[in-house]
C-alpha cells in the first residue's frame, strides 16, 4: 500500500510541469469582423445655400420681337430633403431624393432721374424644389455622386413706378436640374453633404395688356445653386 501511494505521488509530480506548460500555451483568437458601413436606407435632412445667375426677358410688341434684356440674380435659400438609397454589393449606390427650398434669389433693375428713384423692375424665385435620381459609388463612409431630374418653382415679376406697384405676376414653372455632390457619414446615422445643382425653370409669358400696352414679356429663369446639408439616416 505504501509503495502504491509513493508511486501515485511521484507520477503526479512528474505530470504537473507538463500540465502547466499546456495551460501556458496561447492559442490564436479569431478576430471579430468590423461591420462595414452601408448607405442603404431612408433619410431626412435640412440644407442651406446660395444661388443665382440671371433672369432673361424677351419683349414682344403686338406679336413682333421688340427687345431683350437680362438681370443678374442672386440670393440665399434654406430648405429640407427626404430620400432613399440602396447600396449594391459592388458599392454602387442608387437613390431617389426630393427637396424643397424657400428662396431669396432675386434680381432688380432701378431707374432714377436726378438721383431720385423713378421705377423698379425685377423678378424673384420664391421657392423651388427638385425630384432627382442619384448615382454614386461608396468609398466606405464617403459617397461621391451625380444627380439629375425635374425641377419646379414659383417665380414672381414686379414693376413699380414712383413707389406705386403697377404690375405684378407670379407663376409656378416646371423644368430640369443636373448636378453633383459628395456625402460623408459622420456617424452611422448622421451624414454631411455638399452639392451643386444647375436649375432651369423654363419660361413664362407676362402680358402687359392690363396697362394698356399690347406687349408680352417672356421671362426665362435659370440659376446655379451651391448648398450644404445634414441628413439623418434611419
Amino acid at each position: 500500500m505504501k509503495r502504491f501511494l509513493l508511486a501515485t505521488v511521484a507520477l503526479a509530480a512528474l505530470s504537473a510541469p507538463a500540465a502547466a506548460a499546456d495551460l501556458a500555451t496561447k492559442y490564436p483568437v479569431k478576430a471579430v469582423p468590423v461591420p462595414v458601413f452601408s448607405w442603404t436606407g431612408f433619410y431626412i435632412g435640412a440644407n442651406v445655400g446660395y444661388g443665382g445667375d440671371s433672369f432673361s426677358y424677351d419683349v414682344n410688341l403686338a406679336g413682333v420681337p421688340f427687345a431683350d434684356a437680362s438681370i443678374t440674380s442672386s440670393g440665399f435659400f434654406v430648405g429640407g430633403q427626404i430620400g432613399y438609397n440602396y447600396q449594391f454589393a459592388n458599392n454602387v449606390v442608387l437613390g431617389l431624393e426630393t427637396d424643397l427650398q424657400w428662396s431669396d434669389i432675386s434680381g432688380t433693375v432701378d431707374a432714377s432721374v436726378l438721383g431720385l428713384p423713378v421705377a423698379s423692375f425685377g423678378s424673384s424665385v420664391d421657392y423651388f424644389g427638385t425630384i432627382r435620381a442619384r448615382l454614386g459609388y461608396a468609398i466606405d463612409r464617403f459617397l461621391p455622386y451625380i444627380t439629375g431630374g425635374v425641377a419646379y418653382g414659383k417665380t414672381s415679376t414686379d414693376l413699380t413706378v414712383l413707389g406705386v406697384p403697377l404690375f405684378s405676376s407670379s407663376s409656378t414653372n416646371w423644368g430640369w436640374t443636373l448636378g453633383a455632390g459628395g456625402e460623408f457619414a459622420v456617424t452611422n446615422n448622421w451624414t454631411f453633404k455638399a452639392e451643386y445643382l444647375y436649375v432651369d425653370l423654363g419660361s413664362n409669358d407676362l402680358s402687359l395688356a392690363a396697362l394698356g400696352i399690347p406687349a408680352t414679356i417672356s421671362n426665362d429663369t435659370k440659376f446655379h445653386t451651391f448648398k450644404a446639408g445634414v441628413n439623418y439616416k434611419f
